[in-house]
């Protein structure tokens, strides 16, 4: 993939970027299996590859600039602004919503924040497309409600401009740091919700839940998980980590009758969105808890026969780790952002064998991939 960006020096997030992509997928390989060097695996299995460009449906861009010329893309660095509306990472149906959005700025008289100057209003943009409609989210994360009235008074302009943007909202953030959101999420349209589907399992996304980037290869991972599970004997699941429900839902629908689930996830809104998920296909034996899996996993005194977990990078920890080695569910599926924290998790799980292992490449041009593995009780 060629980057303009990247050949001048200004960007330089796609560190792989001119190494050719086989050769990637070859190295992310070859770490994952000196990471699982320790480990016996029955399967290794072929790496999922994905497309070199036009792959993310998301576009996390910093403000910065003037109100009346805003730039979106990195944080400025020694006096540089960065602009990545040109960047080949975002599908092209997103590219012409940039400068509409940046016309919308000075219209609205966001003024972009300066971190030097601790002053201005508008620090990030967050934009999410849908595949299946290709309606949009937008999110505006500002410093404070001072200039909320005025975003309020512009959007009809914006909405008219793109009349594909079903969820607007502001984000209140007024911590002086490199933190992306605030606790306070003002919604601004009557949705809420983007929905997207991936293997004919609708899913809805509101601002702040958890979404893969990379929805072709994200697809083919939660369809991976469910034919997994197709092939276990197994009537009971925990879906920890849930996030808006991918995993769960699909495994749930993988066999028939459908596989009892519950998933927890720690935040609220996310929860609530896979609620409306499990509702919208007719899926009665469900459950989601806003909880924290791992408090929750040890107030049970059983398991169900298959656990499946999708931590954060950290990976799930010790302390999980041993109460499902003492509990010992039949299987586990271990889906991992982080194949380190995973490894040492894994090892930490006395009494399995890892029956499949398979990477997907989730983030093309850097050293970063997904895992999903499959653990069974010897």
């Amino acid at each position: 993939m060629q980057c303009d960006l990247h050949a001048a020096g200004l960007c330089y997030s796609c560190r792989w970027i001119d190494k050719p992509y086989p050769q990637q997928l070859t190295d992310k390989q070859n770490d994952l299996a000196m990471l699982m060097a320790g480990q016996t695996t029955q399967h290794s299995l072929a790496p999922v590859g994905s497309s070199e460009s036009a792959f993310r449906n998301k576009a996390k861009m910093v403000v910065s600039g003037s109100v009346e010329r805003p730039a979106l893309g990195l944080p400025v660095k020694e006096g540089t602004v960065v602009d990545l509306c040109d960047c080949p990472l975002y599908t092209s149906s997103m590219m012409p919503a940039f400068p509409i959005l940046k016309t919308f700025i000075a219209k609205a008289g966001l003024t972009p924040y300066n971190v030097e100057r601790r002053r201005g209003e508008l620090k990030f943009i967050l934009l999410t497309e849908s595949r299946i409609n290709g309606r949009l989210m937008l999110r505006f994360v500002l410093r404070s409600e001072a200039k909320l009235d005025q975003l309020r008074t512009a959007l009809p302009w914006l909405q008219s401009q793109l009349p594909l943007l079903c969820v607007i909202s502001a984000n209140i953030q007024p911590v002086h740091m490199a933190v992306l959101e605030g606790d306070r999420e003002i919604i601004l349209t009557p949705d809420e919700s983007l929905e997207e589907h991936f293997n004919h399992i609708p899913l809805f996304i509101r601002p702040r839940s958890f979404f893969q980037t990379n929805p072709e290869v994200a697809e083919k991972l939660y369809q991976t998980a469910r034919e997994w599970v197709s092939t276990l004997d197994v009537s009971s699941m925990w879906d920890l980590f849930c996030g808006v429900g991918g995993f769960g839902l699909h495994c749930a629908t993988a066999k028939i009758p459908t596989i009892s689930l519950t998933g927890i996830e720690i935040s609220a809104e996310a929860i609530e969105c896979a609620q409306k998920s499990a509702q919208s296909i007719g899926l009665t034996d469900i459950h989601f808890d806003a909880l924290d899996s791992t408090r929750f996993a040890e107030s049970k005194l059983a398991v169900p026969d298959l656990v499946l977990v999708n931590p954060p990078r950290r990976g799930i920890g010790e302390q999980l780790c041993r109460y499902l080695a003492e509990m010992s569910p039949a299987y586990i599926i271990y889906s991992s952002c982080n194949a380190q924290t995973m490894a040492k998790d894994i090892q930490r799980l006395a009494g399995y064998q890892i029956i499949n292992t398979q990477l997907f490449d989730m983030f093309p041009h850097t050293a970063h991939y997904e895992v999903l593995t499959l653990l069974k009780r010897q």
